[in-house]
C-alpha cells in the first residue's frame, strides 16, 4: 500500500458512540493510504476506548492515552504533534467525515503547495446524525470568498476571515511541514483555531477552501461549543480576539482589517441570531441575557464585551 500522506488524529474525551462513527468514517474514506490515532484524554470511558479502537481490527487506526488529562486545547496541540505524516486532520470525536474528504484534501495540498491548511463545507448534523438547519452557518457561506477552491492570503485574508468568520474549523487539514512549531494558544477555550488562522495569516501563510461539503458537523447541546455558546463564554473570546487582533491590523497600517475587528459585526450577528432563537423557544431569560450582553458589548458603550 501507497505510504499516507495523511493522518486523522481524533482528540477524546467522551462519547464513545459518536467516536465509533467517527472511526468508521475514517476506514470509509475512498483514499485507503491514511493512518487515524485517536489521543484519549482520560475523560469519561476511558477504559473502553483502547477496546473499542481494537475492535475495529485495522493496523492503520491506533490509539494512545496521555498520561494525565492536557483539556481541549492541549489535546489538540498533542494531535499535531503524534501525526507523522505530511498532513493532519483533527477529526472531532463527535463528528463524521464524508468518504471523498481525504481525496479532497490530498487534491488542494497538490494545488496548492505552499498553503499552511486547507478546509471545506460541511454538513450539519443533530445529535442522531440527522440532518439539521443551522442559519448561521447559512449565512457565514454567503460570506465566503469567489471561486472554488477560494483562497486567504495577506490583508485581503483577514479582512475577509473577520469578517465573514465563515472557515468551518473542525474540518481543516494542516500541512505540517508549514506549520511548523506553531501551535493552538492555550489561553483560548473556543476561540483558539479562528485564532492561530489569524496568526498564520498575519505570518504571511495561506489557507485554501472548498465549497464542496466533504465532513459532518455535529451540533448538539453537550457539545462544548454549545455548551460555551450558552454560557456567553464563547462570545467573551470572540469579543476579545477581534480586539487584539484589531489592534495587530492597525499596527501593520491594514486599516481595513482593523475596522472590521473593530465592529466584529459577525459576532454581534451570531449573538443576536442566538437571543432570537431563544424567544421562538419561549425562552425569554435566555434571550434577554444575550440582548442585555449585546447592548454592552456595543460600539462606544464604554463597557467590555464580557462585563455581565
Amino acid at each position: 500500500m501507497t505510504a499516507p500522506r495523511i493522518t486523522f488524529a481524533i482528540p477524546f474525551h467522551r462519547g464513545l458512540r459518536w467516536l465509533r462513527e467517527a472511526i468508521e468514517s475514517v476506514c470509509s474514506q475512498q483514499v485507503e493510504a491514511w493512518r487515524a490515532v485517536v489521543l484519549d484524554d482520560r475523560g469519561e470511558d476511558a477504559e473502553s476506548v483502547a477496546e473499542l479502537v481494537a475492535g475495529f481490527g485495522d493496523p492503520r487506526v491506533e490509539c494512545l492515552a496521555n498520561a494525565a488529562t492536557l483539556g481541549m486545547v492541549g489535546n489538540f496541540n498533542r494531535a499535531l504533534e503524534t501525526a507523522s505524516t505530511e498532513l493532519v486532520t483533527l477529526l472531532h470525536a463527535d463528528d463524521r467525515l464524508l468518504p471523498d474528504y481525504a481525496g479532497l484534501m490530498l487534491g488542494l495540498a497538490d494545488a496548492h503547495p505552499g498553503a499552511v491548511a486547507f478546509c471545506c463545507d460541511a454538513v450539519i448534523i443533530d445529535g442522531d446524525g440527522r440532518p439539521r438547519f443551522s442559519l448561521p452557518d447559512a449565512v457565514k457561506r454567503w460570506l465566503l470568498p469567489a471561486g472554488d477552491p477560494w483562497s486567504l492570503a495577506g490583508e485581503r485574508g483577514l479582512h475577509a476571515l473577520l469578517r465573514g468568520d465563515f472557515v468551518m474549523c473542525p474540518t481543516l487539514c494542516w500541512r505540517r511541514p508549514v506549520l511548523g512549531a506553531r501551535r493552538f494558544d492555550a489561553r483560548w477555550r473556543q476561540v483558539q483555531d479562528l485564532d492561530l488562522l489569524a496568526r498564520l495569516l498575519l505570518d504571511g501563510e495561506s489557507i485554501v477552501g472548498s465549497r464542496r461539503r466533504a465532513y459532518a458537523y455535529r451540533r448538539h447541546a453537550g457539545s462544548a461549543t454549545a455548551l460555551q455558546s450558552e454560557s456567553l463564554l464563547r462570545f467573551d473570546e470572540e469579543f476579545a480576539l477581534y480586539a487584539r487582533l484589531a489592534g495587530e491590523a492597525r499596527a501593520r497600517g491594514w486599516a481595513p482589517a482593523a475596522r472590521v475587528a473593530e465592529r466584529a459585526a459577525i459576532v454581534r450577528l451570531h449573538l443576536g441570531v442566538r437571543a432570537a432563537a431563544d424567544l421562538a423557544a419561549l425562552r425569554p431569560g435566555a434571550a434577554l441575557r444575550k440582548l442585555g450582553y449585546l447592548l454592552r458589548a456595543a460600539p462606544g458603550s464604554g463597557e467590555t464585551a464580557g462585563s455581565r
